[in-house]
C-alpha cells in the first residue's frame, strides 16, 4: 500500500470527501466520497481480504483517534474492483465501495466531483494528495493520527517513465506508466504519498470545482529520488464508473454541458468550506 511524507496537518473540514477505510476496526486505506452512497478507492486495498463485513468507512474525520461529533462510521455492502485488476498494481487499481446506507452531507462530509473523460490534468498543474499514511518513508511504520496534506505537481507520462527508467535494470522501451495512470510528485523525492494512503484522493482544483484526478496506487518506495507517486487515472475509468453508478453526474470544466449545474453547486460548497474554516480560525 502506498503512502504521505513531507506533508502537513490538514484543518477540520478541509478535505470533506476524504474517508478512512477500516479493516476490522483499524485504518487500512484511504478513499474518496463521490455520492451519498459510493466511495472510490484502490483495488489492491481489497486484494487479500474482500469480505464486506470486515470493512467499515469513517467519514468526516480529521483525527483518527478522536474523529469527533461530526464524523460517521458506515458499514460496507459491496466492493467492486475494476475487472482488469490482476493483483500486480499494473492496471485496474481502482475500486468502488458501496456503503450500507446513504450518508447525510454536512460541512465535514461532502463528495468530490468526478471528472468527465474529456477533462485533462496538465503537467505542472498543482494538486493535493491527502491521507493518514506513513510520514517517515523509511519503513518505520509511523503513520499519522491527523490527516496529512501535500501539494504535488502533475508529471507527464513521458517524463514519469523517463524518471522510473533512471537507475532501473528494465529495458529502455518498457512503459511502467500506462495510459490508465497519472503521476504526481517531485523528481528530487522527499515528498510523496506513503503506506496507508492507498486508495486516497489526488484532488485538483479547476475553476470553482475540486476534481478527483487520481487514486493513490503505487510507487517505488516512498519519497525516493526519480520515483514520483503513481495514481490510477480517474478519467480513464470514467466509462466503467458510469457503468457501476449510472446515476452519477460527471463534471466537465472544459465545455459547457449538463454537468455545469454540478460544477456551480460544488463551487458554492467550496466557498462554504472556506467560510467555515475562516470562522473556526477566528474562534
Amino acid at each position: 500500500m502506498k503512502r504521505i511524507v513531507g506533508g502537513k496537518d490538514s484543518q477540520g473540514g478541509e478535505w470533506p470527501w476524504q474517508v478512512s477505510i477500516k479493516l476490522n476496526g483499524d485504518h487500512h486505506c484511504g478513499g474518496s466520497l463521490i455520492t451519498d452512497r459510493w466511495v472510490v478507492s484502490a483495488s489492491h486495498c481489497f486484494k487479500e481480504n474482500n469480505t464486506t463485513s470486515n470493512f467499515s468507512v469513517l467519514l468526516g474525520a480529521r483525527k483518527l483517534s478522536d474523529p469527533g461529533p461530526h464524523s460517521v462510521t458506515v458499514g460496507v455492502s459491496r466492493i467492486v474492483p475494476n475487472p482488469t485488476y490482476e493483483g500486480d498494481l499494473r492496471t485496474g487499481d481502482i475500486a468502488l465501495v458501496e456503503l450500507k446506507e446513504p450518508v447525510t452531507f454536512s460541512h465535514r462530509i461532502i463528495p468530490i466531483c468526478v471528472p468527465d473523460a474529456r477533462v485533462r490534468f496538465l503537467p505542472n498543474q498543482k494538486c493535493w494528495v491527502t491521507g493518514w499514511g506513513e510520514v517517515e518513508g523509511r519503513d518505520r511504520l509511523q503513520t499519522s493520527d491527523i490527516l496529512q496534506k501535500l501539494e504535488v505537481p502533475i508529471i507527464s507520462t513521458n517524463t514519469c517513465n523517463a524518471l522510473y527508467h533512471q537507475g532501473s535494470s528494465e529495458p529502455k522501451g518498457t512503459q511502467d506508466i500506462k495510459r490508465d495512470m497519472i503521476c504526481a510528485g517531485f523528481a528530487a523525492g522527499r515528498q510523496d504519498a506513503c503506506q496507508g494512503d492507498s486508495g486516497g484522493p489526488l484532488a485538483c482544483r479547476m475553476g470553482d470545482s475540486w476534481l478527483l484526478a487520481g487514486v493513490v496506487s503505487w510507487g517505488e518506495g516512498c519519497a525516493q529520488k526519480n520515483r514520483p507517486g503513481v495514481y490510477a487515472r480517474v478519467t480513464y475509468y470514467q466509462p466503467w464508473i458510469h457503468s457501476v453508478i449510472p446515476e452519477l453526474k460527471f463534471t466537465s470544466v472544459n465545455t459547457r454541458s449538463s454537468n455545469s449545474a454540478s460544477t456551480v453547486s460544488f463551487g458554492l460548497i467550496s466557498i462554504i468550506i472556506s467560510t467555515v474554516l475562516l470562522l473556526q480560525s477566528l474562534e
